[in-house]
Formats: structure tokens, C-alpha cells, sequence
């Protein structure tokens, strides 16, 4: 079932629970002059995507394509977007433009942005920063609305299960069961820890952002420094005293 929820003004939360999995799939559209979607959904959800989208905007309007990383949730559907929106265009980071989605969707080059870039959909502003390896992969990185307060980050505070769509309870301990969950199966080593995990949920948290806008799992709406905090130290509790 695909229920859409309006986060922050003009910013909506699409998502489609698996129960066969257990787990939500979040887009995020932002309606503007030059709309932006973060996340795609893998290629087999997207007539379901397109057709939320359609609920809210004309989807061949569709400028900018955002994702954290390279993979099937977060932009495997890029192309099939491309196809019905021939003006939009990945916006992400410059390592994943280079490295795999130049490659990918040839026909309409990705616009590869640096850390603490920034660039403007028309009411709102986005910043983006950097992130190797928050959540996973060495392209990584997340985009932060300046003008709403939204964070989009990607897989953290990833939450299993059939969740409400915002929640202004920290769901921090529903990450930490989900964490066991996986690390307990054969998805374990789904988060890498690096010496510079702290430090980017760290930077991250310094931005005061109002909403963490997650891809599985209630977006959070409340102090964003405070949840990254404490998600933080659940990671270093979970992976820091690994050898």
C-alpha cells in the first residue's frame, strides 16, 4: 500500500510497504519551480511512484532526480524517470556522477555537486554535504532543504516495519531493534563504521535540521541535532568496539 504525507510545506513523503519484507520504501518530493524527487525506488515500483507523484505535480515536469548513493532503492528507476521527464537531470554527488551514473543514464548527464554546494529549486535552497560511507558507499551524501529544515539522510535511522509516516518521538531505539535485526541475519555488515562516522553525523547534526527525512521508517519531525546525536552513539554501541 502506497500512502503519501505531507512532511513540510510543499515536501511530501511517498511510501510503499513490502509486507513480505517488513519494510518501507520512502521517496520525497518536493513541489516547486523545478521540482526535485530524492529517492526513485527500485525500477519495479515505479508506476506505483509515478503515480503518487502524479497526485501532486505533472510528473514530465520533473527537474532534479536526487539520491544519497548508488543503488537499486535510492535510484534504480533514474532511467524510466529520464524517459518521462526529458528535462531532469541526477543531482548527486560529483564521485557517484563519475564513477556510476554518468555511466548508467548516458542519455541526460548527471549534475555532480561538490560538498557544501548549493543550489536553488526556486522557494527552496538546498546545501549538500558529503557523507563516505553514511550510510554506506563511498559516493554518499545527503542534501539538507535550507529553507524547510528537511535532512534527507538516506538510510539513517532506518526502521523496520509498518510505521507511522511522522513520528515527534525519537525513533532511535526503533533503529537500534532494526540494527539487531539485520546484523543478526544475513544482511549483517549493512552500516560501515569509519573513524569519520562520528564526525559527519556530527557535522550533520551541527545543521539543526527539523526533520530527517529517512528512506525506511517514520521521517522524524523535532530536534534533528539531538535524534543524529543519539543515533550516533547507538552506532558507535553497535559497530565502534569491533575489531
Amino acid at each position: 500500500m502506497t500512502n503519501i504525507t505531507e512532511i513540510a510545506e510543499d515536501t511530501y513523503r511517498i511510501n510503499t510497504y513490502i509486507p513480505e519484507i517488513g519494510l518501507g520504501f520512502g521517496q520525497f518530493l518536493v513541489r516547486d519551480e523545478e521540482p526535485l524527487l530524492f529517492h526513485t525506488g527500485p525500477r519495479a515500483m515505479f508506476p506505483i511512484v509515478r503515480e503518487a507523484v502524479a497526485k501532486i505535480l505533472d510528473p514530465s515536469s520533473l527537474r532534479w532526480i536526487g539520491f544519497s548513493h548508488f543503488e537499486a532503492d535510492e535510484c534504480g528507476s533514474l532511467n524510466e524517470w529520464h524517459e518521462i521527464a526529458p528535462s531532469s537531470a541526477a543531482v548527486c554527488s560529483m564521485v557517484g556522477k563519475l564513477v556510476s551514473v554518468d555511466d548508467f543514464a548516458p542519455k541526460n548527464p548527471a549534475r555532480g555537486i561538490m560538498d557544501g554546494e548549493e543550489f536553488s529549486t526556486g522557494k527552496h535552497s538546498f546545501k549538500f554535504f558529503q557523507t563516505p560511507h553514511v550510510p554506506h558507499c563511498w559516493e554518499a551524501g545527503m542534501l539538507l532543504d535550507t529553507t524547510s529544515g528537511v535532512l534527507f539522510c538516506s538510510d539513517v535511522l532506518h526502521q523496520n516495519g509498518d510505521v507511522e509516516p511522522l513520528s515527534s518521538v525519537s525513533v532511535v531505539d526503533r533503529a537500534r531493534q532494526t540494527l539487531g535485526e539485520m546484523e543478526s541475519g544475513p544482511l549483517a555488515g549493512y552500516l560501515p563504521y569509519t573513524p569519520n562516522t562520528a564526525a559527519t553525523l556530527q557535522r550533520l547534526a551541527e545543521q539543526r535540521p527539523t526533520t530527517l527525512a529517512t528512506m525506511h521508517g517514520s521521517v522524524f519531525s523535532g530536534d534533528g541535532e539531538k535524534e543524529l546525536l543519539s543515533y550516533s552513539e547507538l552506532l558507535r554501541e553497535v559497530y565502534g568496539s569491533r575489531d
